[in-house]
């Protein structure tokens, strides 16, 4: 299946990495592919990766899995690694990962020699339904989460759900959580099929996919529409901040998922009242969350540093109902 956005596609089909090659050179004419992945990735991956791209000379960049790349100290490591590689402004470069490496890839293309060519290749659930959909790329600061980054598009993106067959299930969960979101805040059949199941077809995969691009393609540099799919982020990464990043960012999301729930039924925004409930189980059953339920107030304090946190105040987004979700300015939370 092919999905368009303004600047490229996304192709979504089983067995896509078996087709990448062709792929490619409908759309590259150099011999130089320089990828971009992590060490758990490059031990699975590197040998099937060099055959099927079998008509190019392939370097690989390896980074260390996990949140903490996400850093300047690993841009500048990567950076200066396809630098001494030999990579040109022309050549072409792969994401090939989760967020994390998709983020990070994505990033050194939009700032490398002022910008590279690149491809996404999500392989986990988190970043085929959501980071490697939409163009943003980033790092994290000591301070807080993306705080850094770039809209920049990559030429194309392959989602190839066969990865999924190897994901590990903390891993596969993770990327629930943003199915989950999907549902909450626009295509309600993705939540409803989640009170029932946990393993999703290549349909609800779709789905996830199609609510992130309609959003994007309405307001693709967040100025309005975008920032529902931060539904559940802004006490997520506050979270994420305070366990310096050891807590999975699907497990921190569910329960900012909760805390808005929770906040816009106190406010009066979330008129159905059982919303809370019905998604507390579901993320209870999924495993994303344990009782008791994190305390957001020892959040607060970090979401000052959230990058909805403009001039005129937080950027907060509540639910008025399932697949109705509104954002109010200037949201102030007690702690």
């Amino acid at each position: 299946m092919k999905l368009v956005l303004k600047n490229y596609n996304i192709l979504i089909q089983n067995h896509l990495l078996n087709q990448l090659n062709l792929e490619i050179k409908k759309l590259y004419q150099h011999q130089d592919i320089f990828i971009i992945t992590d060490e758990n990735l490059y031990k699975i991956y590197h040998d099937t990766l060099k055959k099927e791209l079998y008509d190019f000379h392939i370097h690989f960049v390896v980074i260390k899995p996990g949140e903490h790349s996400k850093s300047l100290k690993t841009y500048q490591e990567v950076v200066s690694k396809l630098i001494d590689l030999g990579m040109r402004r022309n050549h072409l470069m792969i994401a090939f990962g989760g967020g994390v490496v998709g983020d990070l890839a994505g990033f050194v293309a939009a700032t490398l020699y002022r910008g590279v060519s690149f491809i996404q290749i999500p392989t986990s659930l988190l970043a085929m339904v959501d980071s490697s959909i939409g163009s943003k790329t980033g790092i994290d600061l000591d301070e807080g989460k993306n705080l850094v980054g770039a809209f920049y598009d990559p030429k194309v993106v392959f989602i190839d759900p066969i990865f999924l067959e190897t994901l590990p299930e903390e891993e596969y969960k993770n990327g629930l959580a943003e199915v989950l979101k999907a549902g909450l805040i626009d295509d309600v059949s993705l939540f409803e099929y989640l009170k029932k199941y946990e393993k999703l077809t290549i349909d609800e995969i779709i789905k996830a996919i199609q609510v992130k691009q309609r959003i994007v393609t309405k307001d693709p540099f967040e100025k309005h529409e975008r920032m529902y799919l931060n539904f559940g982020h802004t006490f997520g990464h506050a979270i994420e901040k305070h366990f310096q990043y050891a807590i999975k960012h699907g497990v921190a999301v569910s329960y900012g998922m909760l805390f808005s729930l929770e906040e816009g039924i106190k406010r009066g925004i979330t008129k159905d009242k059982t919303l809370y409930d019905e998604t507390k189980t579901i993320l209870l059953r999924l495993g994303l969350i344990n009782e008791p339920i994190l305390d957001k107030k020892q959040f607060i304090k970090y979401l000052q540093f959230d990058k909805k946190h403009l001039a005129d105040g937080l950027r907060f987004v509540f639910l008025e109902d399932k697949g109705n979700p509104i954002i109010q300015k200037g949201v102030v939370f007690n702690d």
